[in-house]
């Protein structure tokens, strides 16, 4: 697992979080703000699973979109959270 392949899995995490809980709530903001926004949720989570941002494993991956699924249950539909846990997982699965 090279550190690039699994940088690219970190910020598709963090896209399909600002896609998820920004983007298609309609919070109020532009969009850079909103992405910023999003990428320290995304960092908080890392950081609150005991996860390094920067140099992830797998199995660090795993928890905190597990974390970021919890997080987004009063914002997202199940089917919506599980749709991209299930892209993160297809993307960690080709490293």
């Amino acid at each position: 697992m090279t550190k690039s392949n699994i940088q690219e899995v970190v910020k598709a995490i963090t896209n399909c979080f600002y896609e998820a809980h920004c983007a298609a709530t309609e919070i109020e903001g532009n969009e850079l703000d909103l992405r910023q926004y999003c990428l320290s949720l995304v960092k908080g989570k890392f950081q609150e699973q005991g996860v390094d941002f920067d140099n992830p494993s797998k199995e660090g991956i795993l928890k905190v979109i597990n974390a970021l699924g919890e997080f987004s249950k009063d914002f997202r539909s199940q089917e919506v959270i599980e749709k991209h846990k299930s892209e993160i997982i297809d993307l960690l699965n080709k490293i």
